[in-house]
């Protein structure tokens, strides 16, 4: 039987998008409960000193029992919607960025859009900390291939679920919260290429202890916290990542002395002061440390961090950001946008 010929008789229509996107409008959301490293340190034998020390955390904010990252991604939705000046209707897509949404499936993206009425395009991205960037960059293409007009992208964790507070490794060291963000088109560039990528060889270095499969072997024995050997983290990320951030600052066409912000992952506050000074930044460049207040937050932590600059005043609406997440898998991923 001879291989069949194509007809020849159809032609796809080329999708039209934006020239160009940019970031519309952001929101962020944290939860009510403020935990003081006070609460945390007696099952750890630690102290507030130490932690400060090691991490630069002073306090963490807990979600309430019953808040979902369904419930902390909307209140960071409906904040973000309002400062890009959009309804929800004119939302055509929905990228959610979590690792501790609790059902293996459906997402939390499907539940957020309902919730906000929106019934376009809806799914979880797995990308840990940098699931946020991972999220612009998939928005921006998004935008700009036609595929949508104005995309609405979540980083949101309800850590406090997966940590276990024995662990003196990472008990201090994460938080819950939520951000947000509307990607949306533009007459001008607004954001930058994204210089992304991954190292699975060390996926053990960020991972959750057991998986769900050994759990449901065990009788629900076990745990299903994240555990972390942390000074391999550290190492990575100091001597790793400010190559990175370098690479897309010379991938968007700007200098370090350009740049108005800059809005690391808030991993641990040595690691932000250790690519400052890796990037060679100005002092007159406003640096997100929201890190002692908020703690890791994972992929809600740089549109967190970006909302409380904008917020306080301390990173002008639009000026120049450099962003970076990087975590768990091992990821990572960067650019430079243009605050909204």
């Amino acid at each position: 039987m001879s291989t069949p010929s194509p007809k020849g008789t159809g032609t796809l229509l080329e999708p039209s998008g934006a020239r160009h996107a940019r970031i519309l409008g952001v929101g962020g959301y944290r939860p009510e409960r403020v935990v003081p490293n006070s609460e945390i340190v007696d099952l750890i034998d630690s102290s507030d000193e130490w932690i400060r020390e090691r991490s630069g955390i002073i306090s963490r904010r807990f979600a309430a029992q019953d808040e979902s990252v369904v419930d902390m991604a909307e209140h960071a939705t409906r904040q973000a919607l309002e400062a890009s000046g959009l309804e929800a209707a004119q939302v055509d897509a929905v990228v959610l960025a979590t690792v501790t949404h609790p059902y293996q499936t459906p997402a939390a993206a499907p539940i957020l859009a309902d919730r906000l009425g929106i019934q376009g395009a809806a799914f979880d991205i797995s990308a840990a900390c940098a699931g946020y960037c991972h999220g612009i960059a998939l928005a921006n293409d998004m935008v700009r291939g036609g595929s949508a007009q104005h995309v609405l992208v979540v980083g949101v964790e309800k850590l406090s679920d997966f940590t276990d507070p024995t662990d003196r490794g990472t008990a201090f060291i994460f938080g819950d919260g939520a951000g947000a963000a509307i990607v949306g088109p533009s007459e001008t560039p607004g954001i930058g290429p994204t210089i992304w990528g991954s190292d699975g060889s060390q996926w053990r270095t960020i991972s959750q202890r057991d998986s769900w499969v050994e759990l449901k072997e065990a009788g629900g024995v076990g745990s299903p916290a994240i555990g972390m050997a942390g000074q391999s983290v550290f190492r990575w990320a100091v001597w790793g990542m400010a190559p990175v951030a370098q690479k897309a600052l010379d991938a968007a066409g700007v200098r370090a002395e350009d740049l108005d912000a800059f809005i690391p992952h808030q991993a641990n506050m040595r690691i932000i002061d250790a690519m400052v000074k890796q990037l060679k930044l100005p002092e007159d460049i406003a640096v997100a440390r929201d890190i002692a207040e908020t703690a890791n937050t994972s992929a809600a932590s740089v549109p967190l961090a970006t909302e409380r600059l904008l917020r306080e005043g301390e990173a002008p609406h639009g000026g120049l950001a450099l962003q970076i997440g990087f975590g768990a898998g091992l990821v990572y991923a960067a650019q430079v946008v243009v605050l909204p």
